[in-house]
């Protein structure tokens, strides 16, 4: 009962601050928010992301990436049980693009890579194995959304780039021509405001984690992300305490609040999943969100990024995070 009541008494703060948008599924939250936060540096917003973005779409014929050598080698040995076993464990969320994006999220993580042996240049994600939806139509898609959401502002990190040495300049070209003047240019994190970026009309900020983004004064650094490798939660939400006491960058960041699975976890927990993993953690996850604050001191966070973000523990409280900024 007391946390129906928690819930309840947030849905009724949310509908305050995100007055149009809360059965909308925070669509346009960004807009929404009161004019007093227009000027707010964006990495001192509570931003939601979702953590390994695109596996809602991983091909499970597609080949495993070179670099997991022991994933390859029991794939050829026991495949019927392999696949199955890595799809369970490497699908981290469940909505497309635009049903996140409709859901709030507003942070990216996009892990892209080129298919070994593959002649033509499509570039896929990545997470153990390769989606289905290649890149191009993946930012395609952002476009669209963005097109018809004009005051709302992505963060996407591409970052990864297995395969990748001459497909980077065709990749960079195409994003360029998607998104044309909706990217942001690096430019001082002091002046990415959304009234700024309203003014500009700039709606991407696209984080390009490879030192080739020296190159394009359109493109962003790597953004920094607090990866726990853990399956505890308490141990993930211990080392997110010892990473707040030591100090939040003074750029955009992330907390990452993705639990992970281990060999012997796996091994211990046949035909089991990441999903069945996180999903009695979301409460627990829940509670230390509420605790947390936004804004410019040491102690505060930026982006909050977890799974399966459409079960809809993550967003509202990472968003309520923003009232307390008022």
């Amino acid at each position: 009962m007391r946390k129906e009541k928690e819930m309840a008494d947030l849905r009724k703060k949310m509908e305050i601050m995100y007055p149009s948008h809360w059965l909308n599924q925070f669509a346009h939250w960004m807009s929404d928010l009161p004019e007093k936060l227009w000027d707010t540096i964006l990495c001192n917003l509570a931003i939601p992301g979702s953590h390994d973005s695109m596996t809602y779409c991983l091909d499970l014929n597609s080949p495993i990436k070179p670099s997991d050598k022991i994933l390859s080698y029991l794939d050829r040995v026991i495949p019927c049980i392999t696949r199955s076993e890595i799809y369970r464990w490497s699908k981290t969320q469940e909505s497309c693009i635009t049903q996140q994006l409709e859901e709030g999220i507003r942070y990216f993580d996009l892990r892209i890579a080129h298919k070994p042996n593959d002649k033509t240049e499509h570039l896929y994600f990545v997470h153990a194995i390769y989606t289905t939806v290649t890149v191009q139509e993946a930012l395609k898609e952002f476009e669209e959304w963005l097109e018809t959401h004009p005051k709302e502002v992505v963060i996407l990190a591409c970052r990864f780039f297995e395969g990748m040495n001459k497909q980077h300049y065709w990749l960079i070209q195409k994003i360029e021509n998607i998104f044309g003047s909706k990217l942001c240019p690096k430019t001082s994190i002091e002046q990415v405001t959304l009234r700024k970026l309203w003014e500009l009309g700039y709606q991407v900020i696209l984080s390009y984690d490879n030192i080739i983004e020296n190159e394009y004064p359109k493109l962003w650094p790597g953004i920094p992300y607090w990866w726990a490798n853990t399956y505890n939660p308490k141990l993930l939400i211990q080392y997110l305490e010892t990473q707040k006491q030591n100090g939040r960058p003074d750029d955009f960041f992330v907390a990452g609040l993705n639990l992970t699975e281990d060999w012997l976890y796996i091994v211990t927990h046949l035909h089991s999943s990441l999903k069945k993993l996180t999903s009695p953690n979301y409460p627990f996850l829940s509670d230390w969100i509420k605790k947390q604050n936004a804004g410019p001191k040491k102690s505060c966070f930026n982006i909050i990024a977890g799974d399966f973000v459409s079960a809809g523990y993550l967003v509202p409280v990472v968003l309520e995070l923003n009232r307390k900024l008022l």
